[in-house]
C-alpha cells in the first residue's frame, strides 16, 4: 500500500497541475492524509485555526495590501517618479536608474513586489518605451527585477510570513533587510549603467538643480511615508501591524486630501482588490498550516536533520545547499508558498547549526524573490511581459543579467552575516 504520506504529495502535485490554488491544493492533500491515516481530518481544521487566530502579526498583510493599493490608484507613483527622475534620470540610461530608485523607494511603502511591478513598473514602462527610447524587452526585464526589491527593504509581507513559521521577530527581519535590499538596488544600477553604455542609451533631458527642491516638496509626502513607518516600529510606538494600518490611513489621507486623485469609486475598487488578494494569501496560509501538521506528524524536519548531519555540512556548506535548493524551488513555487511550507522542515537544522534565524530569514526571502523572475513560472516576469506585450523568451534574455548580479549580491548576503545583522544589532538583536 502507498504510504499515505506520498499520496498527499501526489495530490497536491496533482491539483496544482490542474490549476487549483496551491492552499486549496495543500488542504485537500492534508484532509486526505488525515483519512488515510485513520485521524480526525479536524485536526487540521483545528492547527489551522489555531495558526490564524493566535498569529495577531497576520493582520499585517492586508493592512499591507491595501496601502499598496491605495498607492497605486494614487498619484503617489507619479511623485515619486517625478522625484526620481530629477535625481538620476540625468545620467545615460537615465530612465533605467529612474527605474531602480523608484523602486527602493516604494518598496519602503508597499511591501509587495508585484504591487511595484503593477503600479509603479506600469508607469516607468510606458515612459521607457516612449519614442523607443528603450527596447519593451529590456524595459519589462529592469522593471522585473528592480521589483525584487520591494520585499527586502521594509515593510515586507514575506518577511511577515517567515516570521509566522520561524517566531522571529518582525521588526529584526525587517531591518535585517535593509542593507541587502541597497546592496540588490546598487548592483542593478551598476548593470544598467554598464548596458547603457554598452547599447548607448539616450541621456534624459537634466532637470535643472533650481526645480529639485519643488520636486522634493511634491514627493515629501510620499517620500515621508518609509520615515514614518520605520521610525514607529523601532521607536517602539507601533508594533508592525499596527505601522500596517498607519500605513494604508496615510496612503489614503495622502492621495485622497493632499494629492486630490482618489475617487470613492476608485478607493472602493482598491478594497475589492485589496479583498482578493489577501483571501488568495489568507488560503494559502490556511494551506501552508494544515500541511505543516502533516509534515511534523511526519517527523520530516528531524529526517532532514538527520541526513543533513550524516553528510556533515558546515554552516557555509548548508547555506550553499540551501541557496541552490531555493532557487530551483523558486522557478516552480510562489514565493509564499516557498517560505511557508520549505521553512518549517529547514529551521531545526539551521538552528542545530547555530545559524542565525533572522540571517537566515533574509537569505531565503531573497531566493524567493530571484524566483519571481526565473522561468517557466516567474510571476513578475509574465506581469512585465505581459504589460509590455513581449514574448517571454525575450524578456528572459534581457533579464539574464540582472539575475547573475542578483544571485551575487545573494552570495554577498549569504557569507557575509554581518551585512545583514548590523542594523538588528545596533536596534538591541542579541544574535
Amino acid at each position: 500500500m502507498t504510504d499515505p504520506f506520498t499520496i498527499s504529495l501526489i495530490l497536491i502535485a496533482a491539483l496544482a497541475l490542474m490549476g487549483l490554488s496551491i492552499g486549496f491544493a495543500m488542504l485537500c492533500g492534508s484532509f486526505v492524509y488525515l483519512m488515510v491515516r485513520g485521524l480526525d481530518p479536524s485536526l487540521a481544521a483545528e492547527t489551522m485555526m489555531q495558526g490564524l487566530f493566535n498569529g495577531y502579526t497576520l493582520l499585517a498583510v492586508p493592512l499591507f495590501i491595501l496601502a499598496a493599493d491605495i498607492m497605486n490608484i494614487g498619484s503617489l507613483a507619479d511623485k515619486l517618479l517625478e522625484f526620481s527622475r530629477a535625481l538620476v534620470g540625468r545620467f545615460r540610461g537615465g530612465l533605467g536608474h529612474v527605474n531602480v530608485v523608484s523602486s527602493l523607494i516604494f518598496s519602503g511603502m508597499s511591501g509587495s513586489a508585484v504591487a511595484d511591478a503593477v503600479g509603479m513598473g506600469r508607469i516607468i514602462i510606458n515612459m521607457m518605451t516612449k519614442d523607443g527610447k528603450y527596447t519593451p524587452a529590456y524595459a519589462a526585464a529592469i522593471t522585473a527585477a528592480t521589483a525584487t526589491v520591494g520585499p527586502i527593504i521594509p515593510p515586507s509581507i514575506p518577511m511577515v510570513l517567515y516570521a509566522l513559521v520561524s517566531g522571529q521577530s518582525v521588526g529584526y527581519l525587517f531591518a535585517a533587510g535593509i542593507v541587502p535590499g541597497l546592496l540588490m538596488a546598487l548592483f542593478m544600477g551598476i548593470t544598467n549603467a554598464i548596458m547603457a553604455r554598452r547599447r548607448g542609451f539616450p541621456v534624459d533631458e537634466a532637470v535643472p538643480l533650481r526645480d529639485m527642491p519643488r520636486v522634493t516638496w511634491k514627493a515629501l509626502p510620499a517620500l515621508m511615508l518609509p520615515v514614518i513607518l520605520l521610525g514607529g516600529i523601532y521607536s517602539g510606538v507601533m508594533t508592525p501591524t499596527e505601522a500596517a494600518a498607519v500605513a494604508a490611513f496615510y496612503a489614503l489621507v495622502v492621495s485622497a486630501i493632499l494629492y486630490r486623485s482618489v475617487s470613492f469609486a476608485e478607493f472602493f475598487g482598491a478594497l475589492v482588490s485589496s479583498g482578493k488578494s489577501t483571501a488568495s494569501v489568507g488560503v494559502l496560509i490556511a494551506g501552508a498550516l494544515a500541511f505543516n501538521y502533516v509534515i511534523a506528524r511526519e517527523q520530516l524536519p528531524v529526517s532532514v536533520n538527520a541526513f543533513i548531519t550524516d553528510l556533515e555540512l558546515s554552516r557555509i556548506g548548508f547555506l550553499i545547499v540551501v541557496n541552490l535548493v531555493f532557487l530551483v524551488l523558486g522557478c516552480i513555487l510562489e514565493a509564499g508558498a516557498l517560505l511557508l511550507i520549505v521553512v518549517p522542515i529547514l529551521i531545526p537544522t539551521a538552528n542545530a547549526l547555530g545559524i542565525d534565524l533572522v540571517h537566515f530569514g533574509v537569505i531565503l526571502v531573497v531566493n524567493a524573490m530571484i524566483g519571481l523572475i526565473t522561468p517557466p513560472y516567474g510571476l513578475l516576469l509574465f506581469i512585465t511581459a505581459s504589460i509590455t506585450r513581449q514574448p517571454i523568451s525575450a524578456v528572459v534574455k534581457e533579464l539574464l543579467p540582472f539575475i547573475a548580479v542578483l544571485i551575487a549580491a545573494l552570495a554577498f548576503i549569504t557569507f557575509v552575516p554581518d551585512l545583514v545583522l548590523f542594523l538588528p544589532r545596533l536596534l538591541g538583536y542579541k544574535g
